[in-house]
């Protein structure tokens, strides 16, 4: 018997952090494998789970601040690989480990490769939400590419015809899984939009491994759903699944059930809502008839001849007005171009040489041209001159000349 702690008492405090420094000092940069159990995701966005193999279970907890790099959600069943170390929490009494890094056994290189084209798709904007198209609200035929045994065609037919038999549904059989499956699915895309096949496709299959989903992140796929003119939803696997075509089609739906749900609004909502617009319409169309009526009420003879009479009346005072105005104005402008003229007269008058006659002076000429005559140097002796006045003229013989100037 080991009697090293024989004569000491330990708290359960004291023992639990002697049992903690001990796990966690030799039990770090653990790499274990095993299959989930009890995934918990919590709404801090930590994820609580075992993990288990046939022999032994553990427990485990990868807090959000390494989840959020894990490239998948994990689930139940899941067999993965973690990183990390042993700690004890000292509360419970338990130990677990706390986890670094996740990824799928086996599936390494697969989510390397994954990641890589999800990178290059991206770049290339294949999953630009500018380039996504709406569905189409009541689709008349509806196309499927999918195994045609597989578990997901029965379930989109089966909800299909739950909510609305209406709809024809187009199967295009295509492989789901292993190597020829990507060129089958894309071929059949293809086929689909070359003989325009259906208003919206469905391109999907239920859940499986990542291996499984593959062919849904295959290039030829998603060159095919980018170059659709086909408005497509992809529906692959469970709502945990994932593939490149989810990022690809113009819609992702979690389940392919879901997916049926999306093109198959029920029948019975489409009937309710065709019935509402024809009593809207109908409603509208009373409403008009009787304002229509209420207006060709108002067209009677009498109401026609008083209407008519008014606009004469209305039609006679804007023209007496109207004449009114046209006077007012015209004797306005009268009033001012008297007033001009006037003033012109008065200006022209005064410049006029008969005004200065008027003031007692006189026009002397001479000559047979009647030559004004300005100065005294033109007169000659003896030569006959005519005075002109205000009021009557004479004639006259130049006696004497007297050139002096008269000083002002």
């Amino acid at each position: 018997m080991n009697t090293l702690f024989e004569d000491h008492i330990f708290s359960v405090e004291d023992l639990t952090q002697l049992i903690k420094q001990t796990l966690e000092g030799s039990f770090f940069g653990l790499t274990v494998e095993g299959e989930i159990f009890n995934f918990r995701p919590a709404a801090s966005g930590h994820w609580y789970f075992e993990l288990h193999d046939s022999e032994a279970a553990i427990q485990a907890v990868m807090f959000k601040s390494k989840s959020w790099r894990v490239p998948f959600i994990p689930k139940n069943g899941d067999r993965i690989i973690i990183t990390g170390g042993v700690s004890v929490y000292a509360k419970r009494g338990i130990y677990q480990i706390i986890c670094e890094t996740m990824k799928l056994a086996g599936t390494g290189d697969l989510l390397a490769l994954l990641e890589q084209r999800k990178r290059a798709f991206a770049a290339a904007g294949y999953f630009d939400a500018e380039r996504k198209r709406p569905l189409p609200s009541y689709p008349k035929r509806v196309g499927v590419v999918t195994s045609p045994t597989g578990a997901a065609i029965r379930d989109i037919l089966q909800v299909l015809k739950r909510r609305n038999p209406t709809i024809d549904v187009v199967v295009l059989p295509a492989l789901v899984q292993g190597e020829n499956a990507g060129s089958q699915i894309a071929a059949q895309i293809e086929n689909a939009n070359r003989f325009n096949l259906a208003d919206v496709l469905i391109v999907g299959r239920g859940g499986g491994s990542l291996e499984d989903l593959f062919p849904f992140s295959d290039q030829r796929v998603i060159e095919a759903i980018v170059a659709s003119n086909i408005p497509i939803i992809s529906a692959v696997g469970h709502e945990t699944d994932w593939a490149l075509s989810d990022y690809a089609a113009d819609m992702r739906a979690p389940t392919p059930s879901a997916a049926a749900e999306l093109v198959s609004p029920p029948l019975s909502e489409i009937l309710q809502a065709y019935t509402s617009r024809i009593g809207t319409m109908a409603h509208l169309l009373r409403n008009r008839l009787e304002l229509t009526k209420s207006r060709l009420a108002l067209f009677t003879p009498e109401r026609m001849n008083e209407y008519f009479r008014r606009r004469l009346e209305e039609g006679h005072l804007r023209t007496d007005d109207n004449r009114e105005q046209m006077v007012r104005i015209m004797n306005e402008k009268l009033h001012l171009f008297r007033s001009k003229l006037k003033l012109i007269e008065s200006e022209l008058e005064a410049l006029s040489p008969l005004a200065v006659l008027k003031r007692g002076y006189a026009i002397v000429t001479q000559g047979p041209k009647s030559t004004i005559v300005s100065n005294a140097q033109q007169l000659e002796i003896n030569k006959k001159i005519a005075i002109q006045f205000a009021s009557g003229s004479a004639e006259a013989i130049t006696k004497t000349i007297n050139q002096e100037e008269i000083q002002p």
